[in-house]
């Protein structure tokens, strides 16, 4: 939605076409808030910057890095100008709390549904530009011509129907892929449309085994409590009533970078210190009326979803799949290397995030790279004419696709294959990987896909056909999963969130560097690029 408004903004006629409802997008689930340094207390963009780049483990591009610190200021309030409602502090100043990896408390919020309120503002902004918004699509593929993405093909899931849609530039801003693992905090449509869509069509993937696991999420559903409770001061205790982090991250206790927290509780649940699977998040010391100012849906998923009230118990919490900081290779205007496509947000690698991002920088990065690519793509698209395609053609290749899946009767249906997949993803690729897991691991989506070729759509109806869509979505997941496990098996060292157990210290001399996937014809291609450094070079990263 934000580019869309740039792009808007900047003369051009534009349209987003979604698979959802824009506000049931999952960006509802981002709770803890917004991070910009604002120089009226004192904090500078540099600071918060070199925090993002430690926080990355020195992976993030730090050209990138700037400019998206140095624009945050001015993007929160934007945000607040068109109507986001932050909370502020006694003075009547928007009022911030503090998250993990960063030396100042800098994140801006809106109690704990910061990503929900800024959402529904922006599509405010977008019903008041008129701009045409299809919703309830699902985009098929990217057309290619002459090398340059020029249109995609999408269905109308209400009707069935088959829709080819020209456009001067596309920009993909469909999100991460969190569903491949099971659980994971991740909405059920979080299935990597987008970056399989770009990795079909020859565009490269950039530190795709950089995926984070959240340190706080609820065992069994993998809701995400969010890390403003740690900002507010919540404790992380083990079975003994110790806060464990006093061993892992004297410095910052509970709020050292996701990573750290997240295999520190691992560690603590191997060692046998953990309470079936889990250990406990103590708010009850941050008192009821801050909870329910603050916390409030934290307190409601506690009590819906987990049977306790955080305000008289803690609560039983594990690290869980949450966030990818790899995706679609993009330039700092949202270009990917194929002309007239563009990406935005967490299915776009800018590298901002590198091999692990900081709480609150991923709204922040939405937001930044929305706007610019908005503006990139619409300058761009005033100085090219429309390609001449062939509509029938790219509408027929798609019903005969269809036609396909519904003459199978025999097939097994996509459901079993993608429990498989989640369950195999989370077993072999979490917290901690290993050379023999992912190597059995692309085995195991060898055979995943073997029986992707012969699943079989159920319904065989047109209007709302959900288990067609749910099919669909599993080719992209398969694809996305592929392009992960190979780029993880190719980084040799423990960098971020990239944890190897055969190869547990990071490696600059070898390793300061993206691993990129590019499909080809004979397959996946690996190659690799620098990462660009300013002015900090790489440290050892203690918390």
């Amino acid at each position: 939605m934000r580019a869309a408004i740039a792009a808007h903004q900047s003369g051009a006629t534009v349209a987003i076409i979604s698979k959802v409802h824009p506000v049931r997008s999952h960006s509802n689930a981002a709770q803890g808030g917004i991070n910009a340094a604002l120089t009226d207390r004192g904090d500078t963009w540099e600071d918060h910057a070199f925090d993002t780049i430690k926080g990355s483990d020195y992976l993030g591009d730090q050209d990138a890095i700037e400019y998206m610190c140095s624009e945050a200021g001015s993007e929160l309030i934007s945000l607040e100008h068109m109507g986001v409602i932050f909370n502020r502090d006694d003075e009547g100043r928007l009022g911030t709390r503090a998250f993990g990896g960063q030396q100042r408390a800098r994140t801006f919020f809106v109690a704990d549904f910061t990503g929900q309120a800024i959402l529904h503002v922006l599509y405010e902004q977008l019903m008041k530009s008129d701009i045409r918004v299809y919703e309830e699509w699902f985009v098929l593929s990217l057309i290619i011509e002459d090398g340059a993405c020029c249109g995609v093909t999408a269905l109308e899931i209400s009707t069935g129907r088959v829709y080819v849609i020209r456009a001067k530039t596309v920009i993909l801003c469909t999100g991460g892929l969190g569903r491949l693992f099971e659980p994971s905090t991740n909405a059920l449509i979080v299935t990597g449309d987008g970056i399989a869509l770009a990795y079909q069509s020859g565009a490269p993937l950039m530190d795709m085994e950089m995926v984070q696991y959240h340190p706080t999420t609820l065992k069994g559903s993998g809701v995400l409590i969010t890390e403003g409770a740690r900002g507010e001061g919540a404790h992380l205790l083990n079975s003994d009533g110790e806060r464990f982090m006093e061993r892992y991250a004297p410095n910052m206790m509970e709020l050292a970078s996701r990573d750290v927290v997240s295999r520190s509780e691992q560690t603590e649940i191997a060692a046998g210190r953990g309470i079936d699977g889990c250990v406990l998040l103590d708010c009850r010391h941050l008192g009821e009326p801050l909870i329910r100012e603050r916390l409030s849906q934290i307190y409601e998923i506690g009590l819906d979803f987990a049977g306790v009230d955080i305000t008289r118990e803690p609560i039983p919490i594990r690290p869980g799949m949450h966030y990818l900081m790899g995706g679609i290779k993009t330039d700092m205007d949202g270009s990917t290397n194929v002309p007239g496509l563009y990406a935005a947000g967490e299915c776009a690698n800018v590298s901002v995030h590198g091999g692990n991002r900081l709480g609150a920088n991923s709204l922040l990065d939405t937001v930044v790279f929305g706007h610019r690519s908005g503006n990139h793509a619409a300058e761009v698209a005033r100085n090219i004419p429309y390609k001449d395609i062939n509509v029938a053609a790219y509408a027929a290749q798609e019903e005969n696709r269809f036609k396909d899946l519904f003459s199978r009767d025999d097939g097994e249906r996509w459901s079993q294959i993608r429990l498989d997949l989640g369950t195999e993803m989370d077993r072999r690729f979490g917290v901690y990987r290993d050379e023999a897991g992912m190597k059995a691991l692309l085995k195991d989506l060898e055979g995943f896909k073997e029986r992707y070729e012969r699943v079989s759509v159920q319904d065989k109806g047109r209007v709302f056909n959900t288990d067609l869509v749910f099919t669909l979505e599993l080719g992209f997941m398969l694809d996305c999963a592929e392009a992960i496990v190979l780029s993880g098996l190719d980084r040799k060292e423990s960098r971020g969130a990239h944890s190897r157990t055969d190869y547990p210290r990071r490696d600059d001399e070898n390793w300061l560097k993206h691993v990129l996937v590019t499909r080809a014809e004979d397959g996946p291609r690996l190659s690799h690029l620098p990462v660009t450094i300013t002015k900090w070079q790489p440290e050892e990263r203690k918390y």
